[in-house]
């Protein structure tokens, strides 16, 4: 595991290099926004940051494929430690 930087001239090679086996997190950086919520939405993986190492516990973390299922923090992690009842009269 770790942290490797590419740099490409097409959103198309950023998709090859980020759709791995794997997709717990994917960062990019850029100065073209739009650009990059468009290949955001195009890469398989849990947390997608744009222009930003900062965790906010606030969203969802996990990840996608190899990378294991479920979600911690926000309100899906948050769910998933509920056990709900109901109770009929």
């Amino acid at each position: 595991t770790g942290v490797l930087f590419w740099a490409v001239e097409k959103p198309a090679e950023a998709l090859t290099i980020a759709n791995t086996p794997y997709g717990l997190q994917a960062y990019t950086l850029t100065l073209n926004l739009r650009r990059a919520h468009a290949l955001a939405t195009r890469i398989d993986a849990g947390r997608v940051l744009i222009n930003t190492l900062a965790h906010e516990p606030r969203a969802p973390f996990g990840g996608f494929k190899h990378s294991g299922i479920g979600r911690e923090y926000g309100t899906f992690g948050f769910e998933a430690l509920l056990e709900p009842k109901s109770v009929l009269v």
